[in-house]
């Protein structure tokens, strides 16, 4: 086979049947990755105790911190790397390569040493207690010491698909949970170092799926590849990099700030144990939102390469599929959420408490799903054809200009439930802008297939 034509058949093969290709391998991918997340959690509170898993839940918001800054090099290069590979400039698709590789190295070293040195102080900010400081602390300093290789993988991985590799990405991913689930259980259950040993256990699998990330990216026979003269920065290529990057970095930021606030709304109103009923409240849902994750990561090279070669009929095409695809998984969710709830909680603990308010909180928490895949698709969408500044108000506007208001309003008039229930009310909220934003730029995009159909 050309190497090129995995990369063309974007812009040629049925769109249902790419979306499925490159979807499929990527919702396995967050599938498995969003179940070792679960399986970290279950060994945790079930060999450790219900503190850990609250001190777990503290750790969020720097997982989110760190997830910002991978996004914005591994989501804003990926889609770079698409658009650039429909307009069939495959020399600035490697250069950002490079640089991508570089800004891996630099952003995950700095953003290390910096919370290493001030981790008390910080998980003290974002609500850790006497209790569940310890947990959270053992768990970072491990996370911190291998965050680069955390950034590098999952720079990488982004990369893979846009180059027309989903199955290498899926594969790299399922790699790392089998990896992880072995470690978990050598670390945790034999050696018995608790928190410590799932930290050590994601860390060591990343490692070694990087490994085999770099081997590929060594082949000289890819479209895309290492090769000397690409890692030295360019202003205009970082520039292009962050500039696309900064909405799904933004995102991140604010789920940072958010998580903070709850878990702060959470000890003060209800205590650790409302942490932890939180802890695993958003694991379960976090798991289907890495469903819709797996559909944008499908449909994002897809629509990045013909938005780029202006097919705009094959974009809006795959931005519908998407949105029925991400509306069906999260409906799966919403009824597991409804009527399985104790399994569910079941999964992390033993403690009668803990699963009775993780129950109440997985049913209010997920209550309105079925609306969030539409409205991570159209955010998601608008990113993969560079409408940075669309993507970043429909990212921003559920978390800061909903949420963040709502939870400091609700709690103070129905306690701990107020908490909660700002989650499914800014959901609703923010899917009713979503699509108001979307009415309004799908007229725009007709317009311009009609002038470009008519152009021939």
């Amino acid at each position: 086979m050309d190497k090129n034509q995995a990369t063309l058949e974007l812009g040629t093969k049925p769109v249902g049947r790419l979306l499925a290709q490159y979807a499929l391998p990527a919702v396995i991918a967050m599938t498995a990755s969003s179940l070792y997340n679960i399986i970290d959690r279950a060994f945790i509170g079930q060999m450790v105790g219900p503190d850990a898993i609250a001190g777990l839940g503290i750790t969020f918001p720097f997982m989110n911190l760190s997830g910002a800054f991978g996004a914005a090099v591994g989501v804003g290069a990926s889609t770079a790397i698409s658009v650039k590979l429909g307009q069939k400039d495959y020399q600035t698709a490697g250069d950002i390569l490079g640089n991508t590789v570089t800004l891996n190295l630099v952003v995950g070293l700095s953003l290390s040493v910096v919370c290493l040195v001030f981790l008390d102080p910080i998980l003290r900010f974002f609500g850790a207690s006497d209790a569940t400081l310890p947990y959270a602390r053992s768990f970072m300093e491990v996370i911190l010491a291998g965050n680069v290789f955390t950034h590098m993988y999952f720079g990488l991985n982004a990369v893979l698909r846009a180059a027309g590799k989903p199955r290498h990405a899926m594969y790299a991913t399922i790699f790392t949970v089998v990896m992880n689930v072995l470690l978990d259980m050598v670390f945790i259950w034999w050696f018995g170092w608790g928190i410590r040993g799932a930290a050590s256990a994601t860390i060591i699998s990343q490692v070694l799926a990087l490994c085999w990330q770099l081997r590929l990216f060594s082949d000289k026979r890819g479209l895309l590849h290492l090769k000397r003269g690409i890692y030295r920065l360019r202003a205009n290529l970082v520039k292009n990099i962050i500039g696309i990057g900064i909405s799904p970095f933004l995102m991140n930021v604010c789920a940072c700030i958010i998580v903070i606030f709850m878990n702060n709304q959470f000890v003060e109103y209800g205590g650790d144990m409302a942490v932890g009923a939180y802890s695993i409240a958003n694991g379960i849902g976090m798991m289907f939102v890495m469903f819709i994750m797996g559909v944008n990561q499908g449909m994002q090279p897809i629509a990045g390469y013909n938005y780029g070669a202006l097919q705009f009929g094959r974009l809006l095409h795959v931005l519908r599929l998407s949105i029925l695809a991400a509306t069906a998984i999260m409906t799966a969710g919403w009824l597991i959420a409804m009527f399985l709830p104790y399994y569910c909680a079941r999964l992390f603990t033993t403690d009668q408490e803990l699963i009775a308010l993780s129950i109440e909180g997985i049913r209010i928490n997920m209550l309105l799903f079925p609306i969030i895949g539409f409205q991570m698709v159209v955010t998601n969408f608008f990113q993969c054809i560079g409408k940075v500044k669309i993507s970043i108000f429909l990212s921003l506007s559920r978390q800061l200009l909903f949420l963040l208001p709502l939870l400091a309003v609700l709690p103070t008039v129905w306690g701990v439930k107020g908490v909660w229930a700002a989650l499914p009310a800014s959901d609703l909220v923010a899917a009713l802008v979503a699509a108001w934003v979307m009415s309004v730029y799908m007229r725009k995009f007709k317009k311009q297939y009609k002038v470009v159909k008519a152009n021939g």
